[in-house]
């Protein structure tokens, strides 16, 4: 491919609309087009990227046995009623009617699509175990999309799903391919990427991970422990907290906190530690409004991810008005409305005194216990975890906060599918069963623009050598001298036939500076350079993208040099 037959522009501005720095560089080196919201078409640069992503993918699913499928982008409305998601799902899924008034979804992942496939397949014992993936586009109508390809709505996804006999069978597999996606990120050369324990959410199961690339830009909070290995998304992180407050159990007091209504507030003006108070938080369920009311110690956030599940359904931040059971800035435990559901994290557990609401405005208690002033108390885990918390793993105070994309993620869904779509299987004993799955996924163009994101300097992407869009760039400088361009057309048919990918730059008129400019953008790893100043000594310029090497090598030796540095690439990624 030489470089003026390109689709694509590349321009040195950045774009104004481009907050993170994969959007702007691939924007910028002709990459990707905005199409509309959180929608982009893929320049034939981004499309080598994604198709070498594709291919590594491809070949560690194929290496656990799975077996390439491909359902559909448009699903009838039904599919979803038989599981259920048709109407737990809120606006991220697409529903609309056809010209038969025929009621249909757009595909925003495919569990149902899988069971359905293989539902009338998997009737004995004998056809198991098996997982079937694909490659697939996919849209989901995010309410935000953002930073180019690594939030968007119309995207580009590996999803698999097996089916087993046992949850034993599950367990094992999921650990086949728990340590396949280790190896398609590293050899999509982010080898860091951390694998967290996550909550299922929509997905369902009981047991999920998900694949974080450690970055400041990443959506999500992953919490690490610095002396273990412990790892966990923030949704799904348990919060373990030590009360040792040396303070003596108090009678129950009703004090006056004139517009005072947050914890902070309050316990400034009673000269109270903020640790010994019970903060409200108040929500309401999007089924019928009911008030549901999370109590944490005043310190602590709430986890809305751990609340939701154990209310059980979706909730949103509560409207309160002059009706509603509560009030705000005044809602405490003792003397709460019976109209309400409570909860109560472990952070308030034994704690013998508590400033807290005392639900009449203006009005807060001091002294309150919850054990002695509350019945029937529950204490669990709904709060967010907190930089030097403690690891529930080694038990330290060691627990640190950082960014992450999320580069693909794995699910155990147990029989939710299968059990409200209808799928069983016949054992060996004649004895009918719903089979258990898990679910695999990984966002291919999120993968690039992670990988981007993570690998670039001013000028460009540094691509490795597993997914660049070609594995030489070759510029030829004066294209214009005979000799140079004579030269520079030789390395390239050398290069090409021993089977390099090359991209050649023998544009006539344009400035090194520009040439350089666009190679940068382009991010190509190894870079070979011809020009009239060196073929004066005989040699030609190598150099690698991350600045690691730079020679200038006989002319004579020039192709196997390049060759032996390629080679060298892909070993350091593969070992």
């Amino acid at each position: 491919m030489k470089v003026r037959n390109l689709v694509g522009q590349r321009f040195k501005e950045r774009p104004s609309d481009c907050v993170v720095d994969s959007h702007a560089l691939m924007v910028r080196g002709g990459y990707m087009k905005y199409v509309g919201s959180g929608i982009f078409s893929e320049f034939p640069v981004l499309r080598r990227v994604t198709k070498k992503i594709e291919n590594i993918i491809r070949e560690e699913m194929d290496a656990i046995d799975g077996q390439e499928v491909l359902f559909p982008v448009v699903m009838p409305a039904e599919l979803w009623e038989e599981s259920g998601r048709y109407d737990s799902i809120a606006s991220e899924l697409v529903r609309f009617n056809d010209r038969n008034k025929a009621r249909m979804v757009l595909g925003m992942t495919h569990e149902e699509a899988a069971v359905q496939l293989v539902r009338e397949f998997g009737q004995s014992y004998q056809q198991y175990p098996f997982m079937i993936y694909q490659i697939q586009r996919k849209f989901r109508d995010e309410a935000r999309p953002r930073a180019g390809m690594i939030r968007v709505r119309e995207f580009t996804m590996k999803d698999a799903y097996s089916f087993h006999t046992s949850q034993e069978d599950l367990e094992e597999y999921y650990q086949r391919c728990y340590d396949a996606y280790n190896r398609v990120f590293a050899r999509a050369g982010v080898p860091e990427v951390v694998t967290v324990a996550s909550d299922s959410g929509m997905m369902g199961g009981s047991v999920s991970h998900e694949y974080m690339l450690l970055n400041e830009i990443g959506e999500d909070s992953i919490v690490l422990c610095e002396d273990c290995d412990y790892s966990a998304n923030m949704e799904a992180a348990q919060n373990i907290v030590e009360n040792n407050f040396d303070i003596p159990v108090a009678e129950i007091t009703e004090v006056h906190t004139p517009d005072k209504k947050t914890m902070e507030e309050v316990c400034e003006y009673l000269n109270a530690d903020l640790k010994l108070s019970c903060k409200a938080v108040v929500y309401q369920k999007n089924a019928d409004d009911k008030f549901v009311v999370a109590f944490t110690r005043g310190d602590f956030e709430v986890n809305e991810t751990k609340l939701r599940n154990l209310v059980g359904e979706e909730i949103h931040p509560a409207v309160i008005d002059e009706e509603s059971p509560v009030i705000a800035g005044f809602i405490g435990p003792v003397g709460l409305s019976k109209d309400v559901e409570v909860y109560y994290d472990l952070s308030l557990k034994g704690i013998p005194a508590l400033v807290a609401g005392a639900n009449k405005v203006d009005y807060h208690f001091t002294g309150v216990n919850l054990e002695r002033d509350v019945e029937g108390v529950v204490y669990q885990d709904i709060a967010k975890v907190v930089e030097d918390g403690i690891c529930p793993k080694c038990g330290k105070h060691s627990l640190t906060i950082k960014r992450g994309i999320e580069v693909g993620n794995i699910f155990q869904l147990g029989t939710r599918y299968t059990e409200s779509m209808g799928m069983t299987y016949t054992d060996k004993d004649g004895v009918v069963h719903n089979p258990i799955m898990g679910c695999y996924g990984i966002g291919v163009g999120r993968l690039a623009a992670s990988v981007c994101e993570a690998k670039h300097d001013d000028y460009g992407p540094i691509w490795p050598i597993s997914i660049a869009p070609w594995e030489v760039h070759l510029c030829c400088l004066r294209a214009d001298d005979e000799q140079t361009k004579a030269v520079a057309d030789e390395m390239y048919a050398k290069l090409k036939a021993a089977g390099a990918e090359v991209i050649y730059d023998d544009r006539a008129g344009i400035r090194p500076g520009e040439m350089f400019a666009d190679a940068d953008l382009l991010g190509v790893p190894i870079r070979v350079v011809v020009s009239p100043r060196n073929l004066k000594e005989n040699k030609i310029e190598i150099s690698t993208r991350d600045k690691s090497v730079k020679d200038s090598v006989d002319m004579e030796n020039a192709l196997e040099y390049v060759l032996n540095l390629k080679k060298e690439m892909f070993d350091a990624l593969n070992k």
